[in-house]
């Protein structure tokens, strides 16, 4: 069981309330039980309990362990929130669990969703963190409309998914994962030519997630995947 911490000073971890309440609570752990703990930022920490409260819990830092570098470089997805939150939460999940750095939600032109919550949406990204025993909390951006993103983003890399008329080329033949890559993922009605046209003025290149039609979800994981293939 693994757990997070945010607030780590002066050889101490403190628990915030929700956090505590599993450990103590759902757990059953007392002063002077141990346990492990993650900062999100790289490291794991094994902890003992020296202090607890109704509402908190204080650990002893035992020794702080640097986790293995997942990838060699950063993939950052951005993805259009599904008109059903529960489908981008899902999304979010699985793309913690098998590996990404940061995510940027796209308001687009034919976007079904246009507000979202992100304390909601880093709940679930810390809780498939945990489960995956992963060290580094991937970075969540705000809802950004996707001329802004596409002006903006930086990467080495730069790919956008679509369903083109055209063929075009596939994902895995495109990318390599020792560069900074970000891929970007259209709503359900896709983007528009207007979108790709930006997309393309600005450095990204068209790609295939294959030939079958997919969820935005779907096609969100896909991308995770090829990427942490290589």
């Amino acid at each position: 069981m693994l757990f997070y911490c945010a607030k780590i000073e002066n050889g101490f971890a403190y628990l915030d309330e929700e956090e505590s309440r599993h450990l103590l609570t759902v757990l059953r752990r007392k002063v002077g039980d141990t346990f492990q703990l993650t900062d999100g930022q790289g490291f794991f920490y094994e902890t003992e309990i020296t202090e607890v409260g109704k509402r908190h819990a204080i650990a002893r830092i035992i020794s702080k362990i640097p986790a293995p570098l997942e990838r060699a470089a950063n993939l950052h997805i951005a993805i259009a929130p599904t008109k059903h939150i529960e489908r981008i939460e899902w999304f979010l999940e699985k793309a913690v669990e098998i590996g990404v750095g940061e995510i940027t939600p796209l308001l687009c032109q034919r976007s079904e969703r246009n507000t979202i919550r992100l304390d909601r949406l880093e709940k679930v990204m810390l809780s498939a963190m945990k489960q995956s025993l992963r060290a580094r909390f991937p970075k969540l951006n705000e809802l950004t409309r996707f001329q802004k993103f596409a002006i903006a983003t930086t990467e080495t890399q730069k790919r956008i998914a679509w369903c083109s008329a055209e063929q075009l080329p596939h994902l895995k033949t495109t990318i390599s994962s020792q560069e900074s890559t970000v891929i970007a993922i259209g709503p359900e009605g896709d983007f528009s030519p207007e979108e790709i046209d930006l997309a393309l003025h600005n450095g990204f290149t068209g790609v295939s997630l294959g030939t079958a039609r997919l969820r935005t979800e779907t096609a969100g994981i896909l991308a995770v995947s090829v990427f942490n293939l290589f």
